[in-house]
């Protein structure tokens, strides 16, 4: 059988176009040539196995006519002839005859010689047998064939993966408990204070507790249901690893957090945390006492007024004065620092408004706070500007914004310090070129411009 294909060229089919009729019972519209034509894919629902093809002459008996056999390519469909059902036909509008060639759908179960065509343009042909087995699989939709390497590949993806029965199988089996955070507390509290409870066991409830009292109403549960009282009271552990701990929860539950502030306050956390910070202990466990002591101080003025009042200004300042408590230095003077601008800020916040009763309060007990005479009488004047001569830009900072925080009750004696004159003098010197050097790199109004405004408001007004 021949096999015949359309020689107009692109110019040729935009002269003989008139009309494009589609016929399309199952499959869009595919064009493989240029060629102008109408296509229909051939399908007959009601025909069974046995009758696979279809006239398309509507002249004849359909037993006695003979099939077509389609390929790839487009050929002639003679008058008289039958297709198999999933054909591709057209009318071809220049020859006004009609073609034929083997469909989408059969295409895909026929194999990869359907897919074959050969360099001088043939594709191969198949029986009419072929055809009727390739849709007969179509229809009763059976899956193609799977070669050894195809299952191999499909095997090795199932070892990889569990079973959808065998996973809700163990889920069902799974029996979690599900526990709020006040219930986990209650269970970490109850097994601290259990007797049978080890050291190694009491230690790791209390990193488990310090975890959850971040959350401010945690801390509040932990000091409703007697838990705070318990971490107070192992301060006077005799292990330092149980005091750092301890004094590691009671630092978070503390922060920002008043309720748990005035229970710790009533519980004499106060007294125990400058117990520890004025007697021997490891430097790891006094960092946490500080931690806790900053805490429970911080926007608490009736706290701040029981620290000045118990002496907690000479245990600091024994702090700063003591034999490696260098690293210590910078958190005792930011702590000095907050308790001055505290009182300050709260005695300006509201000048201009009419104060409520908490307001009045609040400015009452600031007041009763004589943080600035102390400070001049107990020396610090001449302990914050040591910390001046630190390598560390932080710790200038931070004594630079003190020594301007205590400028009131300490200029006179700042004035007759020529060691603090010279030290500012040749910090002055050196934060210039740091500026310079900053400003060089694009970042005006750095972090070293910052300094040497500081330093130069502090010349200014000892002048």
């Amino acid at each position: 059988m021949m096999f015949g294909r359309p020689k107009a060229g692109p110019s040729s089919h935009l002269k003989n176009l008139v009309i494009l009729v589609v016929f399309s019972l199952h499959f869009v519209d595919i064009l493989t040539d240029k060629s102008l034509s109408a296509l229909t894919v051939v399908d007959n629902p009601e025909s069974t196995v046995e009758d696979e093809e279809v006239h398309l002459d509507g002249e004849g008996d359909t037993e006695d006519l003979e099939v077509v056999q389609p390929t790839l390519l487009w050929q002639t469909l003679k008058p008289g002839k039958r297709v198999p059902i999933g054909s591709h036909v057209r009318l071809n509008l220049q020859t006004g005859q009609r073609e034929v060639r083997l469909g989408e759908e059969q295409l895909k179960y026929l194999g990869d010689k359907h897919r074959e065509v050969e360099d001088n343009g043939k594709a191969p042909l198949f029986s009419t047998q072929e055809l009727k087995n390739a849709l007969k699989k179509l229809k009763e939709g059976v899956e193609p064939e799977t070669t050894e390497q195809e299952e191999t590949a499909k095997e090795s993806v199932r070892s990889q993966f569990r079973p959808i029965e065998e996973l809700k199988k163990d889920m069902a089996q799974l029996d979690i408990l599900v526990e709020s955070d006040s219930q986990i507390m209650a269970r970490l509290v109850a097994q601290f204070n259990g007797s049978l409870a080890s050291l190694e066991e009491r230690l790791k409830v209390l990193l488990d507790l310090e975890y959850l009292v971040h959350q401010v109403d945690n801390a509040q549960n932990l000091a409703s249901m007697g838990g705070l009282k318990l971490v107070i009271e192992s301060l006077n552990s005799t292990d330092h690893r149980m005091q750092e701990n301890a004094a590691f929860v009671l630092g978070s539950a503390l922060s920002s957090n008043p309720v748990v502030q005035v229970e710790a306050v009533d519980s004499g956390a106060l007294q125990k945390l400058l117990t520890m910070l004025a007697t021997p202990h490891p430097m790891a466990v006094k960092k946490k006492v500080l931690f806790a002591l900053a805490a429970l101080l911080r926007h608490f003025p009736f706290a701040q007024n029981h620290f000045l009042k118990l002496g907690g200004l000479h245990v600091l300042g024994e702090l700063f004065r003591g034999t490696g408590g260098e690293i210590l230095r910078v958190r005792v003077v930011t702590m000095v620092y907050d308790m001055i601008m505290e009182k300050e800020l709260n005695s300006q916040t509201g000048l201009d408004i009419i104060p409520d009763t908490a307001h009045q309060e609040r400015l009452h007990q600031y007041s009763q706070i004589s943080l600035l005479p102390l400070l001049a009488e107990q020396g610090w004047c001449g302990l914050v500007p040591e910390l001046l001569e630190s390598p560390e830009h932080d710790w200038r900072e931070k004594a630079l914004r003190a020594l301007l925080a205590m400028l009131r009750p300490c200029r006179g004696h700042f004035r007759q310090d020529r060691g603090l004159t010279d030290v500012l003098g040749a910090l002055r010197g050196q934060y210039q070129e740091l500026v310079v050097m900053e400003t060089s790199l694009g970042e005006e109004g750095g972090y070293f411009g910052e300094i040497l405004d500081l330093l130069n408001t502090l010349v200014l007004r000892l002048k």
